[in-house]
């Protein structure tokens, strides 16, 4: 019997994931860079490490509350206060075994099939499969170049139909490292309350923006609060990807539903874990604009590479990622991709994979150290690739 004829109907990908394809191919190569992924190539603060270890030395190995260790959930309503966020009480925030489960929780709880959930294009893939899951419609708001692949209130009003229920909009932007402008955030939230939809504030890389750029939380916005749940954790500002710990803070209507759907997952998240993410937020926060400081540097190294190379980008503005276009090198970026990685060992993502309509964007990360050797390995593929085009025209 063919194996995937015993899939559910819900399950939409039936065949291995490109990331894994591409780290497959990886795992036959030797010294890759990586320099795609979103895993910060840094360690977790040694402050935070230690606050893990003291807790199970001191028995945080059971359950906690469902929602959350009561500290840990005011120390999330206190940090979210002190940077500019709304006003959450600790009974409506749900600490949840990272940011992404709580995707899924959101869109299970709020989506009905034929609903429909707005993304903005490109934009982080687990959107798009919750929706899926919840057999509701992903309707992607296409953003380009234009607007520095940011998301408008325009474009938001032109895709409202009456089936529209809920507003993604990830800020600063992953998998594009822009920044909605404050006050475009202002006039999405207006288009917000004119057609009753819900917004999916995704915050978790609002600590990690450059130059003068900022990010407006959702939630603070005046008729904003009832309508927006903010989600956001301590992966990216905090380098603690593996200790999976997130949350999501919403409006008292809801979330008591959403509480009980994490429960029903995870019971609670890991006990260690919260009492690390409490060290983080209540803890030095010097940590935090270290590595925000060593992430643009990487951004300056490798905006300076890829403008050697005469390829185009997004303005990096937030998270730690760059979005680079290579289609002037002459090939589509899911080819370029997999040729770079094969012939100069070098790991970096097509943006087909975050739903981009164009097969010609990539995603690099500033995760990395070895972004100068990165860029001079990149550049010898680039190097080839032109070449071979223009040889072949030749003859």
């Amino acid at each position: 019997m063919d194996g995937s004829s015993r899939l559910a109907t819900r399950v939409k990908l039936k065949d291995a994931h490109l990331i894994t394809r591409m780290t497959d191919i990886a795992d036959g190569l030797t010294d890759v860079i990586k320099l795609g992924r979103g895993d910060p190539d840094l360690d977790t603060p040694a402050h935070i490490i230690k606050a893990g270890q003291d807790a199970l030395a001191n028995g945080a190995t059971h359950y906690t509350h469902p929602l959350g260790i009561p500290a840990l959930r005011q120390a999330i309503a206190d940090n979210i206060r002190a940077y500019g966020g709304a006003d959450y009480a600790p009974e409506n925030i749900v600490v949840t075994p990272g940011g992404q489960q709580a995707m899924f929780i959101i869109a299970l709880a709020l989506l009905n099939p034929g609903d429909e959930i707005m993304v903005p294009c490109p934009g982080y893939n687990p959107y798009h499969q919750a929706a899926e899951l919840a057999g509701a419609e992903t309707v992607h708001i296409r953003t380009s170049m234009a607007t520095n692949f940011c998301v408008t209130a325009e474009m938001v009003e032109a895709h409202i139909t009456p089936k529209s229920k809920i507003l993604v909009l990830i800020n600063p932007n992953n998998p594009t490292g822009t920044v909605t402008p404050p006050a475009e955030v202002v006039r999405i939230a207006e288009v917000a309350k004119k057609h009753d939809l819900i917004v999916i504030s995704d915050e978790i890389y609002s600590r990690l923006t450059y130059g003068n750029h900022t990010v407006q939380p959702v939630a603070a916005l005046p008729g904003m609060f009832e309508r927006t749940i903010t989600l956001s954790g301590m992966s990216k500002a905090y380098a603690m990807t593996g200790w999976r710990i997130g949350y999501f803070a919403g409006p008292p209507d809801l979330i008591p539903a959403l509480a009980e759907i994490n429960h029903a997952f995870a019971i609670s998240t890991a006990s260690v874990s919260q009492h690390a993410a409490l060290a983080a937020l209540t803890g030095p926060q010097d940590c935090v604009e270290d590595m925000r400081q060593i992430y643009d540097g990487r951004r300056r190294e490798l905006c300076n590479g890829l403008n050697a190379m005469g390829i185009s980008y997004a303005e990096p503005q937030g998270a730690f990622y760059i979005y680079a276009n290579v289609a002037s090198v002459g090939m589509g970026a899911a080819a370029f991709c997999e040729r770079l990685l094969r012939e100069g060992r070098v790991l970096m993502y097509p943006g087909t994979i975050y739903g981009d309509y164009t097969d010609d964007f990539v995603r690099m990360s500033l995760t990395t150290h070895r972004i100068p050797e990165a860029m001079s390995r990149m550049k010898a593929v680039v190097d080839r690739i032109r070449h071979d085009a223009l040889t072949g025209a030749q003859a």
